[in-house]
């Protein structure tokens, strides 16, 4: 669901956001965190920014990979599981 989300949210750069936050760093003003920008960073990834991406967060691109992974192998699991009854 939060690949959904983030999938389909504006990609936008730190900056140009504008909205209450919990996430301390971006209430001190600093410009990069790790969470914000591994999001932003998923965000542009998915509508096929790949360089803005890697410039938010490098980690982006192998976490969707390691999520996208995770979430396939599950599915293989429930539907093996499913199928044995």
């Amino acid at each position: 669901m939060s690949l959904l989300l983030l999938a389909i949210a504006e990609p936008q750069g730190h900056e140009a956001v504008n909205h209450f936050t919990f996430c301390p760093l971006a209430n001190l003003g600093l410009d990069w965190c790790p969470g914000c920008g591994l999001g932003r960073s998923v965000t542009q990834l998915f509508h096929g920014n790949l360089e803005e991406s890697f410039h938010q967060h490098w980690l982006g691109i192998p976490a969707v990979v390691i999520i996208g992974l995770r979430i396939i192998t599950l599915g293989r699991y429930e539907w093996k599981k499913n199928k044995n009854r």
